[in-house]
């Protein structure tokens, strides 16, 4: 039975101008379980990561990254991006079962 991905959490700079680049700071809890240890009775633990994540300004997708079974476990993932306008990011993490956890968050220019 797969983990539940849990709460994801977004950060957005308060204040930003047109033209600034900014990093967005993303942040999910999940075991990230590797598939290669093994429970107490001798039985592997099967694989279940968080395979990928995609971000989308405005519908346009503006970052995204395959995870592997290295990445630590409650993911952390930062990227940068051009604020022009102001707009909607959309924030989508996916996990080896297919199931997905999104996320919105509002960019505002000063």
């Amino acid at each position: 039975m797969a983990a539940p991905i849990g709460q994801p959490r977004v950060r957005l700079p308060a204040q930003v101008r047109a033209g600034e680049v900014i990093e967005i700071r993303t942040l999910i809890s999940h075991a990230m379980e590797t598939g290669q240890r093994r429970d107490q009775q001798g039985n592997v633990i099967p694989r279940d990561i968080i395979k990928r994540f995609v971000a989308r300004f405005e519908g346009e997708q503006v970052f995204a990254m395959d995870l592997a079974p290295a990445i630590s476990a409650n993911p952390y993932i930062a990227f940068p991006f051009k604020a022009e306008k102001p707009g909607t990011f959309e924030f989508t993490w996916t996990n080896d079962a297919g199931e997905e956890r999104k996320a919105t968050a509002e960019l505002k220019l000063a």
